[in-house]
């Protein structure tokens, strides 16, 4: 079983997609096996993180921001503007896949657990993400 999770975002920045990927899973007869999300993107990614506190977010943020920066010397793929390489590296150190096991309909996920798109673009387009359940429960 899969589907197309389409997102449009303004920014970038941490967007908690938890809600919609249970929505899509709600469509789906499965009550056990694996749920894996895939981004279709290089330049956004998937994470899974705190969703109690915003200061996590931004935290997060700013400590990769720091770690790439933007208008590096380094770079040469600057035709796209100078958030368009830093994303690419962004995307490369973090997940383009999330695997989270689904129980009794649920996700798995831990109390104060929720999956993210990051968006590594400052204007970004719109975004997809794949979500595919294996299972062998009716």
């Amino acid at each position: 079983m899969n589907a197309t999770l389409k997102l449009s975002v303004q920014q970038q920045g941490l967007y908690d997609i938890t809600h919609k990927v249970n929505e899509i899973l709600r469509g789906f007869d499965a009550s056990e096996g694996l749920v894996t999300l895939f981004i279709q993107h290089t330049s956004a990614s998937l994470l899974i993180q705190e969703n109690a506190d915003p200061a996590v977010q931004r935290d997060l943020e700013n400590w990769l921001n720091r770690l790439v920066p933007e208008l590096d010397p380094l770079y040469t793929h600057t035709q796209e503007g100078p958030d368009d390489m830093p994303a690419h590296i962004k995307g490369a150190l973090t997940a383009t896949s999330l695997s989270i096991p689904l129980i009794n309909h649920r996700l798995a996920l831990g109390t104060w657990q929720g999956i993210y798109l990051w968006e590594h673009r400052h204007n970004p387009g719109p975004r997809q993400i794949i979500v595919n359940v294996l299972s062998n429960s009716p």
